[in-house]
């Protein structure tokens, strides 16, 4: 872990989607945070030591998702599967396919393996795995405030976690998407999905993947727009009660409450998702996994 000093910074934006402003200043007490994403290596020992099973391993039940089509109430989990040519990109079932047997073990499907991809960040995991993975490791995840600083760097009101230029001197610095979401990936970055953690370099503060790769979990619940939320993001403060501040999908009629999700991922797109910024972010049901996000860990002084 590192260690992330105490700071008021500037956090969010009002160059950008409507949910990052308002830009403020915003105190963080000081706290570690993982290096590197949770890895696949890293979660199978929790598994191992702990027989969890992740939400993606198990059928949903038919009275939690009324109305919903039996034929998907399977185990199963979201996964990007590219679209043959252009598409409407107001609707993201273009390019979402949930996968019976998709899960963190076989991340594209059933005949797929993480064989290989031991070092590549762990995927296919809900609130209550990452939930259940941090209580294990003895620590918690961290709060969009504490997360939003530790990925810029040290540096206030960039665009990027290493600046405001997106590919200095024509170096990628991140894990995104190049080409026309969601049919053409040319992998100018080496990569079509995931990177091992730490493929690209870190930020100031000696992180790395703050950006890209993978979206990561908070422990925030979502708000449609920044100026909504708790302005108190100390790490001695706690989120409100889930009445007070859970999220819902108005349109979701299984009324699934949502976190915060920050960092952007391999599917970032200039032409489609310009969230690969520490100030862009992103509601994920608690309930749903995908194939392109995970979670890091933090721990805090005792207060």
């Amino acid at each position: 872990m590192v260690w992330i000093p105490s700071r008021t910074f500037r956090m969010g934006s009002d160059r950008h989607y409507a949910e990052e402003a308002p830009s403020r200043d915003v105190t963080v007490a000081g706290f570690w945070i993982d290096q590197a994403p949770v890895t696949n290596r890293d979660f199978r020992s929790f598994v191992e030591a702990t027989d969890w099973v992740t939400q993606a391993e198990i059928a949903p039940r038919a009275e939690d998702y009324p109305g919903a089509d039996p034929n998907l109430l399977t185990a199963s989990s979201l996964v990007f599967t590219p679209s043959d040519g252009p598409v409407d990109l107001r609707n993201i079932g273009n390019w979402w396919r949930f996968l019976p047997g998709a899960q963190w073990r076989h991340p594209y499907g059933p005949d797929s393996s993480i064989e290989g991809l031991e070092d590549h960040p762990v995927v296919h995991v809900a609130w209550a795995d990452v939930a259940a993975y941090a209580e294990w490791a003895g620590a918690d995840l961290p709060t969009e405030a504490e997360w939003e600083l530790a990925a810029r760097g040290g540096l206030d009101d960039t665009e990027f976690a290493w600046g405001d230029e997106f590919a200095p001197g024509g170096q990628q610095m991140a894990n995104t998407w190049q080409g026309q979401f969601p049919y053409e990936n040319t992998a100018e970055d080496g990569w079509l999905r995931t990177s091992p953690v730490g493929a690209y370099p870190p930020n100031g503060y000696g992180l790395v993947d703050m950006v890209g790769n993978t979206w990561e979990w908070t422990k925030d619940w979502w708000s449609s727009h920044a100026a909504e939320a708790p302005k108190s993001c100390c790490a001695a403060s706690k989120p409100l009660a889930e009445t007070e501040t859970a999220s819902i999908d108005p349109n979701d009629p299984a009324r699934i409450t949502r976190k915060v999700l920050k960092g952007g991922s391999h599917l970032c797109a200039p032409s489609y998702c310009r969230r690969y910024r520490p100030a862009a972010r992103h509601a994920q049901p608690i309930d749903t996994s995908t194939s392109h996000v995970g979670f890091r860990c933090v721990l805090r002084p005792p207060a």
